[in-house]
Parts: C-alpha cells; sequence; structure tokens
C-alpha cells in the first residue's frame, strides 16, 4: 500500500477550510455588533471658537470626545492629547477657567465625596507609582479639579474621574512643560 503524504495536520487544515467555505453565508448574514475602543474621537478644534484671543496660549478639554486641544500663545503649536474625562456629567464642569498651579510629584487627597462614592479610599496619598495623579498636575481655579497624569493607562480615552481631565504620564509631562500658569482653558 502507498504511504499517503496527507498527514493528521494537512487533514486538520483542510477540514477547517471547508467548514469554514460552509459557514460563511451564515456569518456574513449575523449582524456585527458597535466595537466600543479605548481611544478618543478626535475632531479638530479651532480656538477662536471659544476665546477672543490666544493670550499666554489655550486648552481646551472636549469631554465628548476626550481629547484635550493645546495652542501656544501664538498659534503656531498645536498639540491633541488623549484624555480620561470624568464618570458622569453631575462630574463634570464645563466652563472657563485657568491653571493656576503645577506640580511635579503630585500627591493626593480625595474629596469627601469621593470617599463616600468608595470609601476604600486613602485619606492622603503620597506622591509615587500608586498616586492616581500621576507624574504631574495642574490645578484648576476650582478646588480638587485638575489635569493630570495616570499611572493606570486604562483609564485614557474612558469617563472614569471623578471629576479630573487625565492623559498619559509622558503627554502630561509634555504638556506641563510648555503650559504656563495663568493659561487660559475651557472644560465642554
Amino acid at each position: 500500500m502507498p504511504k499517503s503524504n496527507l498527514t493528521r495536520r494537512h487533514a486538520l487544515i483542510l477540514g477547517a477550510g471547508a467548514m469554514s467555505t460552509l459557514a460563511a453565508p451564515a456569518i456574513a448574514a449575523t449582524p456585527i455588533a458597535p466595537v466600543r475602543h479605548n481611544t478618543s474621537s478626535f475632531k479638530t478644534r479651532a480656538w477662536q471658537d471659544h476665546f477672543q484671543s490666544l493670550g499666554s496660549g489655550a486648552i481646551i478639554c472636549d469631554t465628548d470626545s476626550r481629547a484635550l486641544h493645546y495652542w501656544n500663545s501664538d498659534g503656531t503649536d498645536y498639540r491633541v492629547y488623549p484624555t480620561s474625562v470624568p464618570m458622569t456629567d453631575e462630574l463634570t464642569r464645563r466652563r472657563y477657567t485657568k491653571i493656576v498651579r503645577k506640580k511635579v510629584g503630585p500627591t493626593w487627597t480625595p474629596t469627601e465625596n469621593m470617599r463616600k462614592r468608595d470609601p476604600s479610599l486613602p485619606a492622603f496619598m503620597p506622591a509615587g507609582e500608586d498616586n492616581p495623579l500621576g507624574t504631574h498636575a495642574m490645578y484648576l481655579t476650582w478646588p480638587a479639579y485638575l489635569i493630570h497624569g495616570t499611572h493606570d493607562t486604562r483609564k485614557i480615552g474612558r469617563r472614569s474621574s471623578s471629576g479630573c481631565i487625565g492623559l498619559y504620564n509622558a503627554m502630561i509631562e509634555e504638556l506641563y512643560g510648555i503650559t504656563p500658569v495663568g493659561m487660559q482653558v475651557l472644560v465642554m
């Protein structure tokens, strides 16, 4: 009896190919649900639509597209960063503010409301790897609202904060370096 070159592996591969061909019409007819990704759907913004002038520059935090838009003082440097945004509309402040202070290695003190929502939160957290404010923070005129980094990169592109705007640590470090205290900010 002649020896066949068809191995068990070949039979499995051929069988799978035949089965996929037979199943193709059923797969094609199956409706596909939209896939949700952990990314921002960036929209280009024009600073002129929101500010009278650039002054020392401008930042728009777009909570719908989950992106932060930055312009320098003469408008020649425009950058867009993916962000995390507040978990709910109730936690989101939508209006004009400005950067009032900056800090490398921020510490974190959760607000009373944060601790009510999650009693396991510590009363205080020093700067470091576990700190949810990441490596850099820029404080807004509203108490407890910041633009900051995060060590938890899964949060970017999602509704995941208690009111703050979060960026990847490398991106907040870049933004921190080019943003002066006093820069105008719009959260929308």
